[in-house]
């Protein structure tokens, strides 16, 4: 598990900042004081402590992330309970300077409601009531964003395309896209207000190429913040590096000096629909589960003893001589001491589309992974697990995209104007 520390802002501060959407405070209400944004990815946000006279928002409205900054937030944000992605194409005869003003609406969005406050033209009233609830907005260019904008001596060589992976069956009407936007927050009416935002300031400038609903697990659903699991019931992201880790930011963040110099501070995301076949997965035992997965259901800790974060005893043999935690298993496979220290940080949601005539739920994982190369992080532990993962059987990829996510913008800047106006 991950875990990001943020700066908390005043209770004064949040308060102001979100003035159009006041809650009637109630005797319930916890209180906004102490509010820890240094949760992991996958974690919840806990609740404040409770005060004697009730506050104006619950302490899951009060939260929120910061639009300027290094980084784009989205990335270290802890993993909130709602998310929408949306890729756009630009519309035909559009190209750089188009494309320029369409960041600065979407970044002058982003800032308003990421604060809480509503959109200054056209706001629908979708959140009204509510407080920033942790909203992120994340954009990217992908690769052919660059050929229609005139900009291909700027695209970076991260942005080369994936390979094919024998277990692909994807669909391009749901993957890639020339502009990508990642929405997450912890109240879903927030969420969808972001997203038909986003959609709407697009105005005549892009169309909509693909959108994916995806979900997590609501802050305090769990007595304690926890990881969080997927649809097959497993503990997902135990193994994401932290930002802790002295190598943290070479591993995810595009350096300073780095080529090129617009993506400075950026990341790569890597967007993959990975469909789960869940009737064929529930019909196995738990005990079967965990040595597909190499790792317990009940609490995500190795075969080999201790709890979730005990690092994977490789090399422990059963008394029948095997390896404990078997050879195919997936978190041997994907572990980054068998890739050569590929690591990549996993941001994903859970997605449910729907049930088919024959009883089916369509229903996974978006997955969504951040690195600073994927050609080193990403492309060889995929390589390595469509050779002989254990999982793959119960996975159908359905849909993919590569987007290069530009370093977050300082004051006075928007997102991608290094690129735009370079």
């Amino acid at each position: 598990m991950i875990h990001v520390k943020h700066k908390n802002e005043s209770d004064t501060e949040n308060k102001s900042s979100i003035s159009r959407r006041r809650l009637l405070g109630t005797a319930g209400a916890a209180g906004a004081i102490g509010l820890p944004l240094g949760a992991g990815i996958g974690a919840m946000v806990r609740a404040g402590e409770a005060e004697d006279k009730p506050t104006a928002l619950t302490s899951v409205g009060l939260t929120r992330a910061a639009f300027h900054g290094r980084h784009q937030a989205g990335i270290t944000t802890p993993l909130q309970a709602h998310g929408h992605l949306i890729a756009f194409d630009l519309a035909p005869g559009k190209g750089r300077k188009e494309a320029a003003a369409l960041m600065r609406r979407w970044s002058a969005l982003a800032a308003e409601l990421m604060a809480g406050r509503p959109a200054e033209e056209g706001d629908t009233g979708i959140a009204l009531d509510a407080g920033p609830s942790s909203l992120t907005l994340t954009f990217g260019f992908g690769r052919t964003f660059f050929d229609r904008a005139g900009l291909v001596a700027l695209r970076p060589a991260g942005l080369d395309p994936l390979p094919p992976f024998s277990a692909d069956q994807l669909d391009p009407g749901r993957s890639n896209g020339d502009l990508w936007v990642q929405i997450g927050s912890d109240d879903g009416l927030v969420a969808f207000h972001a997203l038909r935002a986003v959609q709407k300031t697009a105005g005549s400038t892009a169309r909509v190429r693909w959108q994916m609903n995806g979900f997590n697990r609501s802050p305090g659903a769990t007595k304690q913040p926890m990881t969080t699991r997927n649809l097959m019931g497993q503990v997902d992201g135990t193994n994401n590096p932290k930002p802790s880790d002295t190598d943290f930011d070479r591993r995810i963040f595009v350096p300073s000096d780095g080529e090129p110099a617009w993506l400075a501070g950026g990341s790569y995301a890597v967007v993959r629909r990975i469909r789960m076949l869940l009737d064929d997965w529930e019909g196995l035992s738990a005990r079967k589960q965990g040595e597909i997965i190499g790792r317990r259901k009940s609490d995500g800790a190795p075969l080999t003893g201790g709890s979730e974060t005990t690092e994977l005893d490789l090399d422990r043999l059963g008394a029948d001589g095997k390896p404990v935690i078997p050879a195919n298993a997936h978190a041997r496979i994907s572990a980054p001491e068998q890739n050569g220290g590929a690591a990549m940080l996993r941001r994903p949601f859970s997605f449910h589309d729907g049930i088919g005539p024959d009883g089916t739920p369509d229903a996974g994982l978006l997955f969504i992974c951040w690195q600073a190369d994927p050609l080193r992080g990403f492309v060889p532990v995929q390589r390595k697990l469509d050779r002989g993962d254990a999982l793959s059987p119960f996975l159908r990829h359905e849909a993919s995209g590569l987007f290069a996510v530009p370093g977050g913008p300082a004051e006075g800047e928007y997102v991608g104007q290094r690129l735009l106006e370079s």
